[in-house]
């Protein structure tokens, strides 16, 4: 039977970024998020379905906003009768510089499409945090500081003024320390714009990554077949979705 997604009233969180937002974190069967019916994903293909995690292969593959929901309900965000609904826009390899996040690009389109569909269910609902998690591919590409700044605070202004939420708040993070050291130099100035623009835009926050490991550094492999500094690890997933949502805490208090 299908269910009438009007009839719900909904809070909604963008998910936002390339793939360790898109959720490449590997790992483990053990202990695995359980879907229920509070929880939602509008997917890229605009179709809703329960929140959960996927299996690719023996392992469990799992991204950040899951813990970050079961945050968000423990803490009391979600009023009774409401249900979350996570806009999962990420898409892994994507960035300001190869023309996917700018204002005319077609992930920011999308995005912002997304974003007006799931507010046109029901009047009810609310946009209620953007989470970005985006970067590596323009590090790559040389983006400079204020570049990097310049595109990032686009983004996110546009966001609000779109929808009328001017302090929205906005949680961004590091990279995984194992890539980062090892290209320290193109890094550097695009994870200081990402946070001078979560210190910048009043209601922000930038998520450390210290102590998280790769998959490379949890597995010692891959389950897609590469060796992989770059992604969080499935345990370092879920630390990433507590430390963000202990970073969206802080901005609506600010």
């Amino acid at each position: 039977m299908l269910k009438d997604f009007t009839k719900e009233s909904f809070d909604i969180l963008i998910q936002a970024g390339q793939s360790n937002s898109e959720g490449y974190g590997f790992g483990p069967v053990d202990n695995p998020y359980q879907p229920n019916d509070r929880v939602w994903y509008l997917n890229g293909d605009f179709t809703l379905s329960r929140a959960a995690e996927e299996v690719t292969g023996n392992e469990i593959q799992s991204n950040y906003s899951l813990s970050f929901a079961r945050e968000y309900i423990a803490a009391g965000r979600l009023a009774e009768g409401r249900k979350l609904l996570i806009l999962r826009t990420s898409v892994g390899g994507t960035g300001f510089l190869e023309n996917s996040w700018k204002p005319e690009d077609d992930l920011f389109l999308r995005m912002m499409e997304m974003t007006r569909t799931a507010l046109a269910l029901n009047e009810d609902n609310r946009l209620v945090g953007l989470l970005w998690h985006q970067g590596e591919t323009d590090a790559e590409l040389g983006a400079s500081y204020n570049v990097h700044y310049g595109h990032l605070m686009t983004l996110l202004r546009l966001v609000r003024e779109e929808f009328g939420v001017p302090d929205l708040p906005f949680i961004a993070g590091d990279f995984v320390h194992h890539w980062k050291n090892d290209h320290i130099a193109i890094c550097t100035p695009v994870v200081a714009a990402i946070r001078a623009v979560c210190s910048d835009c009043g209601h922000g926050g930038f998520v450390e990554t210290d102590g998280l490991l790769s998959n490379l550094q949890e597995l010692h492999r891959n389950p897609l077949g590469w060796e992989d500094p770059i992604h969080f690890s499935r345990k370092a997933i879920y630390e990433l979705g507590r430390r963000y949502f202990a970073a969206y805490e802080k901005a609506v208090e600010k």
